[in-house]
C-alpha cells in the first residue's frame, strides 16, 4: 500500500481558497453560500473543513453574528489577494494592441504567394504594427514539422501536406490560365486542346516534375504536350513566357469573383491570360499554423493581416 509522504506539500485546493475569502469577506456562513452559489449546508461543511486544515475556528458565534478569530483577520487581505491573483491568471487573455508588438513572424510561401503577400503585409504592419518583421522563406522545409518545430510561424499556398493537428484556412480559390506573350499564336482565333498541346511549355515545380494535372487532361483527349523547361516557380515562369513563346499556367480568379493581389504579377509582365480548354480542379489557396499559435494576439493579427491582403480587391 502506498503511504502519502509526511515531507511532501499538501495538495493545494483553489476551491477552498476561494471559500476561505468569501467566508472571511462576509463573516456569515449564509452570505457567503449565496457568494459563491452554494448550499449554506455545503458551505457549513467546508468551513469546517477549513478549521481542519488551519487548526482554527476561523469564525465564531458572537450573539447573533461571526466574528473572525486573530488568525482569520491575518489571512484575510492574503486570501483575497490570492483568489484575485488566480481570476487573472485564468482570465482568457485579452487582444493585443497591434502597435505595441515587436515580433518577427516567418512564413512560408511559394514564390508567388510571397510576392503578393509582402506588399500588402508591408503596408498593413507599417499603418497598424510598425514594429513587426517579417520574414519570408521558400518551400524548403515539408511545413508540418516546421510548424510544430517553431521554424516558420505560417505557411501560406497549396496546404497539401497536413499533420492532423495543424491548424488550416482556406483564403482563395484560385483556376490555372494560360500565360503568354502579347501576339503570341494562341491568343488568335478558338484555343482548341490540341492547339494547346501543341505550344511548347514551361511547367513549374518546385520537385522538378514534367507532368501535373493538365498532362492527365490532355491524356483525355489522347494528346500530349511538349513541356520545355521546368521551373521551381510561378515568377520565373511568367517572366519566361513574357519573352519567348513559351506557356506558362498561372493562377487566375474565379468567374465572378474578386480580383486577388496574387493574379497581379500576370498584368504587371503584360501578360495575356487565356482560358484553357481543359477540366482542370480549381487551386485553394490557404494559410497553416500549428493549435499552439491558435490564441496567441500577435499571430490572430498575422493570420488577419494575410487573410484581409489576399482576400482584398
Amino acid at each position: 500500500m502506498n503511504r502519502p509522504d509526511p515531507a511532501a506539500p499538501p495538495a493545494i485546493d483553489a476551491q477552498l481558497v476561494v471559500a476561505l475569502d468569501a467566508l472571511l469577506a462576509e463573516q456569515s456562513v449564509t452570505r457567503a453560500a449565496a457568494r459563491l452559489h452554494t448550499s449554506p449546508a455545503a458551505m457549513s461543511r467546508t468551513l469546517a473543513r477549513l478549521r481542519r486544515v488551519l487548526q482554527d475556528p476561523l469564525l465564531v458565534r458572537a450573539g447573533q453574528a461571526m466574528v473572525p478569530t486573530p488568525r482569520a483577520l491575518a489571512l484575510r487581505d492574503e486570501a483575497a489577494a490570492v483568489v484575485r491573483r488566480m481570476g487573472a491568471l485564468l482570465t482568457p487573455a485579452a487582444g493585443v494592441d497591434p502597435a505595441t508588438l515587436r515580433d518577427t513572424f516567418t512564413l512560408q510561401t511559394a514564390d508567388l504567394v510571397g510576392a503578393a503577400l509582402a506588399a500588402g503585409l508591408l503596408e498593413l504592419a507599417g499603418r497598424e504594427a510598425p514594429g513587426v518583421s517579417l520574414r519570408f522563406r521558400a518551400e524548403e522545409l515539408e511545413a508540418g514539422p516546421a510548424l510544430r518545430d517553431g521554424r516558420i510561424d505560417l505557411e501560406v499556398g497549396a496546404i497539401d501536406h497536413v499533420d492532423p493537428e495543424t491548424r488550416v484556412e482556406e483564403l482563395v480559390t484560385l483556376r490555372m490560365k494560360a500565360a503568354v506573350r502579347p501576339g503570341h499564336p494562341l491568343a488568335e482565333g478558338d484555343l482548341t486542346p490540341r492547339r494547346f498541346a501543341a505550344a511548347e511549355h514551361v511547367a513549374v515545380s518546385r520537385r522538378g516534375r514534367f507532368a501535373g494535372p493538365v498532362d492527365a487532361a490532355l491524356a483525355e483527349h489522347g494528346l500530349s504536350r511538349r513541356v520545355a523547361v521546368v521551373l521551381p516557380g510561378h515568377l520565373a515562369a511568367m517572366a519566361l513566357a513574357a519573352r519567348s513563346d513559351a506557356v506558362a499556367l498561372v493562377p487566375a480568379a474565379e468567374p465572378g469573383a474578386a480580383p486577388s493581389p496574387l493574379t497581379e504579377q500576370a498584368a504587371v509582365m503584360g501578360l495575356r491570360l487565356l482560358d484553357i480548354p481543359l477540366p482542370l480542379p480549381p487551386v485553394a489557396i490557404g494559410m497553416a499554423w500549428h493549435p499552439r499559435h491558435t490564441s496567441d494576439g500577435a499571430h490572430h493579427w498575422l493570420r488577419g493581416a494575410v487573410r484581409r491582403v489576399l482576400r482584398a480587391s
